[in-house]
């Protein structure tokens, strides 16, 4: 028959694409389950101590993640399109803070703290992580541009509504200032600065300062597995609490996952015509867990509130990685 061997390598080179493809996202999603597993078993093991891990986080937070996002924001082309997005991912904010307001009241009266485990995501700790493991550490800056409306939400909407749930009403001067001394947030800065004056392609080359560009890609690197190792280190269930755990997840993951569609084919794809990269950073960003500062900023004469908060975000952190997985697997 002509045309049937051609036809037949036509198959062939289609089923070999698809092994190729399937042995890339097997060998790109194993590693953040390993490093998770690597985590918790540090716990269990008592191979890596509370204090340790500590520590870790506080190379992590000061040292590597703005070393990452530095550069991220540093490398990325800015476009005036990137406005619309950091407007909306703010907004999206503050409406399911509000939402979860009323909602909290319905569904979970008995926990104060609520209405901030329905708003926020663990971007830092969690979304960049899965991100640059999946998609890989040069492709962050697609996810740098969708987090940056949020950084600003968790710092001027987020925080101070915190503290005041804690502590009373808060002095805005306070609030300027820990934002502009965090390492994260001068980083970003930073890098949108020297981005915006034209830096971007010969710092890498100059002297001294392509010696501080190579040294912060080297910190860059260690962000995703430090920060798996950290998060599977902090994985730990109280079985009683599922419950009220798992009514936090599906309330912001049955809300979310249509809104991270709706979002990806209106604004990115429809409107700003972005590349799929930007995609795949809103759907992410948008199925992260609440932030992981909660706990530290809560009051803390209440244990049964802060137990079921912890509660909420390893169940959440647990099915967010298994989302992620999902979605990767549809979008390698």
């Amino acid at each position: 028959m002509p045309g049937a061997p051609g036809a037949i390598h036509g198959h062939f080179d289609k089923a070999v694409n698809m092994d190729e493809q399937t042995v890339d996202i097997l060998n790109r999603v194993l590693p953040i389950l390993l490093l998770l597993f690597l985590g918790y078993w540090t716990r269990r093991s008592g191979f890596l101590r509370e204090a340790v891990v500590g520590g870790l986080q506080k190379v992590v937070v000061n040292l590597a993640l703005p070393a990452v996002l530095f550069l991220s924001f540093l490398q990325v082309e800015l476009k005036l399109a990137y406005v619309a997005i950091f407007v909306t991912i703010f907004l999206l904010c503050v409406v399911l803070y509000v939402v979860g307001r009323p909602l909290g009241a319905r569904l979970a009266p008995e926990h104060p703290y609520f209405p901030f485990m329905m708003t926020g995501f663990e971007y830092g700790m969690l979304g960049i992580s899965l991100y640059g493991s999946a998609y890989g550490l040069e492709k962050l800056g697609h996810i740098a541009v969708i987090g940056l409306g949020h950084e600003f939400f968790i710092w001027f909407v987020f925080l101070p509504l915190l503290l005041r749930a804690r502590d009373g009403r808060q002095r805005p001067s306070d609030l300027i200032r820990s934002f502009l001394s965090a390492p994260v947030i001068l980083a970003i800065l930073a890098g949108i600065g020297l981005n915006l004056l034209g830096l971007k392609d010969v710092l890498p080359v100059w002297p001294v300062t392509g010696g501080v560009v190579a040294t912060l890609e080297f910190l860059g690197n260690l962000t995703a597995p430090l920060i798996l190792l950290i998060v599977g280190h902090g994985i730990q269930l109280d079985r009683a609490g599922l419950g009220g755990a798992a009514r936090v997840v599906a309330a912001r993951l049955s809300l979310l996952i249509p809104v991270a569609l709706l979002l990806n084919a209106v604004l990115i794809r429809g409107l700003l015509g972005l590349e799929k990269g930007f995609e795949t950073a809103v759907f992410t960003l948008l199925i992260l867990p609440p932030p992981f500062i909660i706990p530290l900023f809560m009051r803390q004469d209440m244990p049964d509130e802060k137990r079921y908060v912890n509660n909420a975000l390893m169940l959440y952190t647990v099915v967010t990685v298994a989302v992620f997985v999902v979605y990767f697997a549809l979008n390698p």
